[in-house]
């Protein structure tokens, strides 16, 4: 909510500067976004008076006007805008003048015409301006009056970012209300008195919405002067807030929704059909609203009505059948409180929104309506005249605000501070809650504006609030800490991202709520856990996969002309609603050179067995096996399913060659997605000596067929149990001449050490037999 910082001192004014009230505020949970001034620093403008003017001799679009600044002899001022013209007020530049941009008025001659100073136009002053051309004052503004005094330009614009709860604060009054209560200043508030009634014309309320609609009020205003000018005060508080001025009445409707926080609406009672009532739309009913938008109702959609049709969609916006023209001559004031499930989300549905139904679909003081349609009539007679007649109310059941309970004690254990009841309840009767004492308990009940009061914590956050959070001391914490222990067997999912981090990759965080289309593309998820409020279209649904995550990633890196990307995140995935189907995941991708491009290695692209080697070290000292994949969203023929102690744990390869062509890549990315529920478990350490005899090398060259793995002849030496053999990896890959079609060559280094003694070559030649002989099971044999 913008408002003017004016306007606000108006009911409270507190000995602070403009920062020191923003930081008020800010601490006491109202956080002030902005705070910026009403206009751009400038000198020595004046309310000056236009006493002649006459065409420039040598200039046709000039003239040279004689100007009354309060000085003792008026001023000659050469002047080109449009709109000059004897008698008008507007704001003069005088010599020595600093205008907004570091302009300097200086004297000078304008085609030979000298000129004194320089008449200003709303841009000229960095202000809005209704014309083109100068800046046009009212009548009675007095000449020599500096126009930032006169224009109230020195005032500041505050914003606040008000969470849901507060919908207190979104009127000035309320504002006011807190300040109030922080600095212990006076409030000033205006005084409302009911209208005297000149006429018994009424309209009668018909409450057909159940608890949609719990109060309603409204009034006729018989006789009204549409053309009445809304007044300058009025127009700039409004400008100040955001808000355009539109006519009379609609500013004094918008001016009670800024000064008490309560919507109000303003119908011309000539088009009115019989009463009004509150009800429910009729399945298929239409309307169109004040900004042409036509809709088509549904029946969950409260409206106002005649007894011939909708007039009003309830709490967001008036009808335009039924709206107040300029040749309006009788209104239908209406003032309401609508339930806040019954409002909210509505507007959204239909794309727009309105300070409205901003406020209604949060909850407004339901104890406000009769005392701003009172306001509201009192502002109009004073503006537009007329004959004003009785209000007709209809309430039904309004809600209950419950007594909660706040124990002293308990506000000192939470807070840290020992507070004497008096002093809380004192705290909190300046909020406007009213306390009773019993005992250690203090009874609270919540005004009708409090709406978020309703458990004990709420009440200890307001005495925190009003107590002020920089006022709590900092005490060192009286628990006894130590060390929990950590099992040997798990890692925590930091050892995982410190691996990654380490291997060249950047962690990133995306949202759980996805794109539909990702599910489908990356998961083959036709049916993912869709939520039932999305915040945009785009992220309608959970995600079951990391990678679309990923590749989102990995196109905005793209988009920057990033030549190589490293991503990683360790995230929870969503198969099902119960905690058994979110597990957590670790996925990476890697895409670009191998390397940072360098001198001194050539440029090669990632690869699969790149993002492989990542997986190791993941697993590392564990190993795992890899067996063909069958992933939607990976290349058929480049991934790999990893399989740890016969279980499935995730999945490394190429992206999809035509979800790299759907996503606009260059070339394909490779990705793994691993559980973490397996990653963090690990083997205990077990301490070995080192040997202080030499290894022994042995080499196998085995012949066998394209369809045996390494990882099952890898398997097969390890159910050897050779505890001579330390290890066995492959160096060497044979493919082509000399060899039979549909055979391969793997050559194998084979490690053995003994911790107690040199081995024979009776003992190297007993394992590497037994090894032959598994790989013989598997269908290897040594290579002539």
């Amino acid at each position: 909510m913008q408002f003017s910082e004016q306007w606000l001192r108006s009911w409270v004014n507190p000995a602070l500067s403009s920062d020191e009230l923003a930081h008020l505020l800010t601490m006491a949970g109202l956080e002030v976004e902005e705070n910026e001034a009403a206009a751009p620093a400038f000198t020595d403008v004046f309310v000056a008076e236009v006493l002649s003017v006459t065409k420039h001799p040598d200039a046709d679009r000039l003239n040279v006007c004689s100007v009354n600044v309060g000085e003792a002899e008026p001023l000659q001022i050469v002047c080109g805008a449009p709109n000059v013209a004897a008698g008008l007020k507007v704001p003069c530049a005088r010599i020595g003048a600093v205008l907004p941009g570091d302009f300097k008025i200086k004297k000078a001659k304008v085609r030979g015409i000298e000129s004194s100073g320089m008449l200003c136009s709303g841009d000229e002053m960095g202000i809005a301006a209704d014309v083109d051309g100068l800046y046009v004052l009212p009548s009675n503004a007095p000449v020599g009056m500096p126009i930032r005094e006169y224009l109230a330009l020195d005032d500041r614009l505050l914003t606040l970012k008000l969470t849901p709860n507060r919908t207190d604060c979104l009127s000035i009054r309320g504002i006011a209300r807190e300040i109030a209560a922080l600095t212990k200043s006076p409030l000033n508030p205006i005084v409302i008195q009911a209208a005297a009634l000149s006429t018994e014309l009424s309209i009668a309320v018909a409450l057909n919405a159940g608890d949609a609609c719990p109060r309603y009020a409204g009034r006729i205003v018989k006789g009204i002067n549409q053309a009445a000018a809304t007044p300058d005060w009025m127009k700039q508080r409004l400008e100040r807030s955001g808000i355009r001025s539109i006519s009379a009445i609609v500013d004094i409707t918008n001016y009670v929704l800024l000064e008490l926080g309560q919507p109000m609406h303003a119908f011309d009672a000539a088009k009115l059909s019989g009463g009004v009532q509150v009800r429910f739309a009729q399945a298929g009913e239409t309307i169109t609203l004040l900004n042409e938008k036509e809709l088509t109702l549904s029946d969950d959609l409260l409206v106002i009505a005649d007894d011939r049709e909708a007039l009003a969609l309830a709490g967001i916006m008036g009808g335009l059948a039924s709206s107040v023209t300029e040749a309006t001559t009788d209104i239908f004031l209406e003032s309401a409180f609508f339930a806040p499930e019954v409002i909210a989300g509505k507007a959204r549905r239909f794309g727009f929104s309105s300070d409205s139904s901003h406020r209604f679909e949060r909850g407004i003081d339901f104890g406000n309506v009769r005392e701003a349609l009172e306001r509201a009539t009192q502002l109009v007679v004073e503006i537009c005249g007329g004959q004003v007649g009785p209000v007709t109310e209809q309430i039904t059941t309004l809600p209950n605000r419950k007594p909660v309970q706040l124990r002293v004690a308990r506000v000192a254990k939470v807070l840290g501070v020992a507070l004497p009841a008096d002093e809380i309840i004192s705290m909190l009767q300046g909020l406007g809650l009213a306390c009773d004492l019993a005992a250690d308990v203090i009874i609270v009940t919540p005004p009708s504006y409090r709406f978020d009061i309703e458990i004990e914590e709420d009440l200890i956050e307001e005495v925190a609030r009003v107590f002020g959070y920089d006022n709590i001391p900092v005490s060192p914490s009286l628990a006894r800490m130590s060390m929990l222990p950590q099992a040997g067997n798990r890692r925590s999912k930091n050892v995982l991202k410190s691996i990654l981090a380490a291997r060249n990759f950047q962690e990133t965080i995306s949202y759980a709520f996805v794109e539909e289309k990702w599910e489908s593309d990356f998961a083959a998820n036709a049916n993912p856990i869709r939520l039932m409020n999305p915040i945009a279209s785009q992220m309608s649904v959970m995600r079951s996969t990391l990678i679309g995550g990923l590749v989102a990633g990995l196109q905005h890196n793209l988009n920057r002309k990033q030549d190589r990307v490293r991503l990683f995140e360790v995230a929870r995935v969503f198969n099902g609603v119960a905690a058994d189907q979110q597990p957590e995941r670790i996925a990476a991708l890697a895409w670009g050179g191998r390397f940072a491009e360098q001198w001194g290695v050539s440029k090669e692209r990632v690869d699969f067995f790149d993002v492989k080697a990542d997986v190791e070290a993941l697993l590392a000292p564990r190993v795992a096996e890899y067996r063909r994949a069958n992933h939607p969203a990976l290349h058929p023929g480049r991934s790999a399913e990893v399989v740890l102690d016969g279980q499935i744990i995730g999945v490394v390869g190429e992206l999809h060659p035509k979800w790299v062509q759907a996503y606009d890549l260059t070339h394909a990315p490779v990705v793994l997605e691993l559980d973490v529920a397996a990653l963090v478990q690990v083997e205990k350490l077990q301490s070995a000596p080192v040997s202080k005899f030499q290894a022994v090398r042995r080499d196998l060259a085995l012949l066998m067929d394209e369809s045996v793995s390494v990882d099952t002849l890898q398997a097969a030496f390890s159910s050897a149990k050779l505890s001579v053999v330390d290890s066995i990896e492959v160096f060497d890959v044979y493919r082509g001449k000399g060899l039979p079609e549909g055979k391969k060559s793997l050559a194998f280094k084979v490690l053995m050490q003994d911790t107690l003694k040199t081995l024979t070559d009776v003992e190297v030649d007993e394992a590497v037999t037994k090894l032959l002989q598994k790989a013989e099971e598997c269908g290897a044999i040594l290579r002539a």
